[in-house]
């Protein structure tokens, strides 16, 4: 990961010195040598990374180029920001100061320039090094030199047709449906893609198809080539050719002496002339695909491709006749048969049970993937007693993840889902790792992962797709989605509109993620202040400074960051878990003393709300902040310090108290991307906003401590929270004057926290005609006449809104409307009918329906929503639902909870009311309100 390291810090050490070349001045020469130096040493680091594993000199050099390049980073942006800070002091006190300070800030010049030097001829050093190691220069692809480590476990995990498991378990779904899929006549497939994570299974059930009776009788010649990462296009032509045509001695010989023209001609001739079925197995990038393809039939034919991948872009393959499966893990019973056919033979006479009790303990930690189930079974096979199993129960972590006692056979899962990591490009590497911050089974936030990536100088504005002008964040968002597809991140929560909202990671794949961060010492996490006891992670030897932390608190803990640790001078990122449950000594707890991290970019402590939380004032200090989130504190006041923070991007104060004073600091923070104030507080005066040019979210913007005016300046802002707390003067007029950047938002939410104040809340979104999303909250009364017309919309939430009856006229006539949320008294207190006509909400996907216990009768006409496809109702009082639900024919999932006794009873398989819900194929009905209660 080093090539990645120093190319992010190339990156950032050039914007940083065109961004502040006035102040870097004194070292400008120092700067541009180093620069150039990192330059030269690029070359040499895609050989070095992959060679690492197998010279421990190669590895240790590594580490240390590593550390120079964050080390440099960190002296040229330190200088950096203290000649910006005293540059921007005024007056003749300060002026004086300034000259009886010349002579020791030329030595202060000077100690930073030989700083930058030594680095500069430590990367030097290490650059000859790596030459003395044999290590190439490396400008393209060609990975040139012998073997590497990654290129032998490839070759040992190599996949042969004639190989056939015995054992197969929960594939027998899989192999009846693309059998199918094999055989089509009409509306057939040319390309069938196997699609999953390492380890799920792809070749064994590629296997199974090869080798299945109805497939070899309906096609007439086969072939397998295991295609690996490193693909030699004409060898694997050459392969498919010989088996297609059973090529003799003579014939191999003469399609040797072809041409790379000739031998793809003569390929897809032969697959267009028979009925070929041609398996590609372990296909890694689509750069390989399109190598591949030109000597494959592009018109309809007999012939099948069959590829298994870890990459959905491969398995996709766009405008291509593909069908795509995608492998599901074993479940619970699925993984214990394997487990049992693997480790106990079946004439063995033993206590089934108590192996059956301790065998499905274990298969917790294998989360259903077959390979792991397998390593594991291959431990037991040879433990003969159930006090052997509980040893192995002891350690099952290490058993797995490592493949103690059968290293040759596979080498552990670990080693063998390493290889999506190292067929990673570089920079996607350190984002992968960054994964390792979150705990076991926990879903991170994908709008926060995207900050702390760019917070933390992962991604990079030269990734942007050709042609598009993209943000940081959209950037980030295409990276994580390559995770997505590459099987390396699971997708949790998704956006009724699809959209990714939550991600997790496989356990096992996170074991194979702290592995690597540990190699690679990108992060260190710590439990209640003592060293991770990961039972991988915790092995690997160290090298090199700690820059990132995570901290996973507990009962245990008296605070929540050892004192006086030297190390702290180098971290760049501390991220705290777990501070929800932990309860401190104290009732006022001081956050820590901030001094000793220097360099700290991201610092997220969040969560801490039985105790009163205290910012000391040196947190200013922390001037290379570009993340801080303190959301969920309870913090009643922010030293003025804050300020000092001109490199923060993000800002997160939602905070659980109300009683909050903002000091007016905010608009010193000119490179604030996202800000989120608290959703109470008061200021002295007005709060300043109409500097920060960069920001794209401006939560908890309030009429009476914020000058709607400045929203004006923020032409990039896209996301708008505002709270109408007090009646807005001139809003008209200030409305014209923004008008340009209002039409720009895409996200818009208005609170209306008076008793009047609809008016004004309806100018607002009737100022915002580009909006996608919209959220209201507090009384309305009447929407816009001219909704219908908004081009973009397609969400809407409504809370507590008091909406007329007739406003549902509006609602129904909106175009694009694929979302919509009624909760809370969404319509006056009097409306006591629901009512969706014939012919409304044409667009309408999802419905959310919740705690309008006002509403006793709702009718559906038939012809209403025929779009439906989700539809979540909670809190009603209803004595029946409505007749119209039966004609809502896509409705897919349908969720009920929280209502009468009696209307559950009418919709149970035998109740009154079952026929108009019996359709629908997802149907979870969760307690009535009063038997909850």
């Amino acid at each position: 990961m080093a090539e990645a390291v120093v190319s992010f810090v190339l990156e950032s050490v050039r914007d940083f010195t065109i961004q502040e070349a006035n102040f870097l001045s004194g070292v400008s020469r120092q700067v541009e040598a180093a620069q150039t130096e990192l330059e030269f040493m690029q070359g040499f680091l895609k050989d070095a990374d992959a060679r690492q594993g197998q010279d421990t000199r190669v590895r240790i050099c590594v580490a240390k180029i590593r550390d120079a390049a964050y080390d440099l980073e960190d002296i040229i942006e330190t200088y950096g920001l203290k000649v910006d800070s005293k540059k921007k002091r005024r007056g003749l006190k300060n002026v004086l100061k300034r000259f009886a300070c010349i002579f020791k800030e030329g030595v202060h010049l000077h100690q930073i320039g030989a700083e930058i030097e030594n680095i500069t001829t430590k990367i030097s050093a290490l650059r000859s090094s790596l030459q003395n190691y044999n290590i190439k220069e490396i400008r393209d692809r060609d990975s040139g030199g012998g073997e590497s480590s990654l290129q032998l476990h490839e070759r040992l995990r190599r996949s042969y047709s004639h190989v056939v498991e015995r054992d197969v378990v929960g594939l027998e779904n899989n192999v009846e449906g693309l059998v199918m899929h094999l055989l089509k006549v009409e509306n057939r497939h040319q390309v069938v893609s196997i699609w999953g994570m390492g380890g799920l299974g792809k070749t064994t059930l590629a296997r199974q198809l090869y080798h299945h009776k109805k497939v070899r009788h309906h096609f007439q010649s086969f072939a397998w080539v295991c295609v690996s990462q490193r693909c030699q296009v004409r060898n694997v032509w050459e392969g498919i050719l010989f088996k297609l045509i059973s090529a003799t001695k003579e014939q191999k010989q003469e399609i040797k002496e072809m041409t790379y023209d000739e031998i793809a001609k003569k390929l897809f001739g032969v697959m267009e002339e028979m009925r070929c079925l041609v398996i590609l197995d372990d296909i890694w990038s689509i750069e390989t695909w399109n190598l591949l393809k030109v000597a494959f039939p592009n018109v309809e034919t007999e012939s099948t491709i069959l590829l298994t991948t870890r990459n959905q872009a491969v398995a996709s393959l766009p405008n291509r006749n593909v069908f795509l499966h995608k492998l599901q893990p074993l479940n619970e019973n699925e993984s214990w048969e394997l487990l049992e056919k693997k480790a106990i033979p079946a004439r063995a006479e033993i206590d089934l049970g108590m192996y059956r009790d301790l065998g499905r303990k274990m298969l917790q930690y294998c989360k259903g993937l077959p390979l792991a189930i397998i390593v594991l079974a291959g431990v037991l096979a040879r433990k003969n007693s159930i006090r052997e199993w509980e040893r192995v129960y002891e350690n099952v972590h290490e058993y797995i993840s490592r493949g103690i006692g059968h290293e040759e056979e596979c080498g552990g899962v670990s080693q063998v889902l390493a290889l999506s990591y190292d067929d990673l490009p570089y920079y996607l590497k350190p984002c992968f790792l960054y994964l390792g911050h979150y705990p076991e089974d926990f879903e991170f936030l994908v709008s926060e992962l995207t900050k702390l990536w760019v917070a933390e100088g992962l991604i990079s504005l030269r990734q942007q797709r050709h042609g598009f002008r993209e943000t940081m964040e959209d950037i980030a968002l295409d990276c994580l989605s390559e995770l997505v597809e590459r099987c390396l991140v699971q997708v949790g929560t998704s956006g009724s509109t699809g959209t990714i909202k939550g991600c997790r990671i496989h356990d096992l794949v996170r074991e194979m993620c702290l592995l690597k961060a540990k190699e690679e010492n990108f992060l260190q996490i710590n439990n209640s202040l003592q060293e991770n006891t990961s039972s991988v992670a915790a092995k690997a030897t160290q090298l090199g400074k700690i820059r990132r932390r995570a901290i996973y608190v507990d009962e245990k803990a008296d605070r929540l960051v050892s004192s006086r640790d030297e190390t702290n001078g180098h971290v760049r990122s501390l991220l705290f878990f777990g501070l929800e449950e932990w309860m401190p000594k104290s009732e006022k707890l001081l956050l820590f003393p901030l001094k000793d991290f220097k360099v700290l970019r991201v610092l997220k402590v969040e969560d801490l709300n039985k105790v009163e939380v205290e910012l000391p004032s040196e947190i200013g200090n922390m001037v290379h902040l570009r993340f801080l989130s303190v959301r969920w504190n309870k913090i009643k006041t922010f030293p003025p310090s804050l300020g000092n923070l001109v490199c923060l991007q993000t800002l997160d104060w939602r905070l659980t108290n109300t009683d909050v004073v903002i000091p007016n600091v905010i608009m010193k923070m000119k490179q604030l991307r996202h800000l989120y104030l608290p959703y109470v507080y008061t200021a002295k005066g007005k709060l300043e906003l109409s500097t920060l040019g960069h920001l794209q979210t401006l939560y908890n913007l309030s009429s009476e401590y914020c000058d709607l005016k400045d929203v004006g300046r923020l032409t990039n802002l896209r996301k708008l929270r505002i709270i109408l707390s007090s009646s807005l003067q001139n809003l008209e007029e200030i409305l014209k004057s923004t008008g340009s950047t209002l039409n720009r938002i895409r996200s818009l939410l208005v609170d209306n926290k008076m008793n009047s104040g609809e008016e004004q809340a309806m100018q607002i979104v009737s100022s915002c005609r580009h909006i996608y999303k919209l959220d209201l909250s507090g009384p309305i009364a009447e929407l816009p006449k001219e909704l219908h017309n908004y081009p973009n919309l397609t969400k809407l939430q409504l809370y507590r809104c008091s909406l007329k009856e007739d406003q549902m006229g509006i609602l129904e006539k909106l175009p694009n409307l694929t979302t919509l949320e009624l909760i809370g008294e969404a319509f006056e207190e009097n409306t006591k009918i629901l009512v969706f006509s014939k012919g409304g909400f044409p667009s309408l996907e999802f419905l959310d329906v919740i705690d309008m216990d006002g509403i006793t009768e709702w009718r559906v006409e038939e012809g209403a929503m025929p779009s439906l496809c989700r539809l979540k109702i909670e809190g009603l009082v209803l004595k029946t639902l409505p007749d119209g639900l039966r004609y809502l024919t896509n409705l897919r999932e349908l969720t009920i909870s929280w209502m009468p006794t009696e209307l559950h009873r009418r919709i149970e398989e035998d109740g009154e009311d079952f026929y108009k819900i019996q359709h629908v194929p997802s149907l979870v009905i969760g307690e009535p309100w009063d038997r909850a209660l």
